[in-house]
């Protein structure tokens, strides 16, 4: 191996047939639903056996984003992937992702990663080599337990709910108010503090703390990747107790009638089945979890959506 790149592998072993660990890995675009470093992911372009992806995802606490290509072999149960635009300290990267049944219930993933640094500057490879480890542990033990509880014939812990709202204006001013979360403070009853920072167009980090129905207060910080006038996608990263995953998106698309608009907001949510008790009380279930967070974030969603419903049709 040269001094100025890498080659590595991750392994695991998952108690699940090889073809439906793939079908996992294959489904990209519910990555931030499986995988904790990724925010979010598009598709750019897709054909019956590449897609080309825009993935922003965490690396070392740093937000980042890159397009790549992948190769997908459903037969092989491979994916080759390649970076195609990178972001520094990344010159190259590509690698990938090989699952090989053992039994026939059971498989092993292997990972495998090949990159350089710009320049091939040492420090910056070093900063590489702890994302890529980092990440491709996270990411495998995500995986495994991802695909293990999907196996699992139990009670459904992640559940999938939207609300939406017509609005007689512009989808512009609707995306203002969604856009300006800064100003949620003074705009919203249910948020009692909120910090938004922006380092560059379109990607903010958004800490906010949120009132429920109850009178209590929980503190969320979030991944915002914006794409103006059109969506807001999300990823909690600081969640209340009662769940471990939260991401979102807030959509605008044409309404049913000329100078309409609908906006819609979308969770995607994973309750923490070990704090069920601790949080709604002794002998309280997983529906009754489901029900409780459903309730919290849609209405805490419907009265944003309500707000930026007044604002698009009096704004001038």
């Amino acid at each position: 191996m040269s001094s100025s790149h890498r080659e590595v592998e991750h392994t695991i072993s998952v108690d699940v047939p090889a073809k439906d660990v793939y079908r996992l890995i294959a489904e990209v675009v519910n990555w931030p639903q499986v995988f904790p470093p990724t925010i979010h992911v598009d598709q750019v372009e897709q054909g019956p056996d590449f897609e080309r992806i825009r993935i922003w995802a965490i690396a070392n606490g740093e937000v980042r984003a890159w397009t790549s290509r992948r190769e997908l072999d459903p037969v092989g149960l491979r994916i080759d992937f390649r970076q195609q635009v990178t972001q520094p300290p990344v010159a190259s990267m590509h690698g990938t992702w090989i699952i090989e049944p053992t039994t026939g219930s059971r498989s092993l993933v292997r990972l495998l990663h090949e990159y350089r640094a710009i320049d091939d500057d040492p420090e910056q490879l070093a900063w590489l080599d702890r994302a890529v480890d980092t990440n491709s542990r996270s990411e495998l033990a995500a995986l495994k337990a991802n695909v293990e509880a999907a196996a699992d014939a139990g009670e459904r812990l992640t559940f999938t709910f939207e609300d939406s709202v017509t609005v007689a204006g512009s989808g512009k001013d609707v995306y203002d108010f969604l856009n300006e979360a800064q100003s949620w403070q003074t705009r919203l009853p249910h948020v009692a503090r909120v910090t938004l920072t922006e380092d560059e167009p379109g990607l903010q980090t958004l800490e906010m703390e949120t009132r429920i129905a109850d009178g209590s207060t929980h503190t969320t910080k979030s991944i915002r990747v914006c794409f103006p006038h059109q969506r807001i996608v999300y990823k909690q990263l600081t969640l209340p107790a009662l769940m471990t995953l939260h991401t979102g998106r807030w959509l605008i698309t044409p309404g049913p009638a000329a100078g309409e608009v609908t906006v819609s907001s979308q969770h995607t949510v994973t309750i923490n089945e070990a704090n069920i008790t601790a949080v709604l009380g002794t002998g309280a279930d997983t529906a009754q979890a489901r029900a409780f967070v459903r309730k919290a974030l849609g209405t805490n969603s419907l009265t944003t959506l309500r707000h930026a419903k007044d604002y698009a049709e009096t704004v001038r």
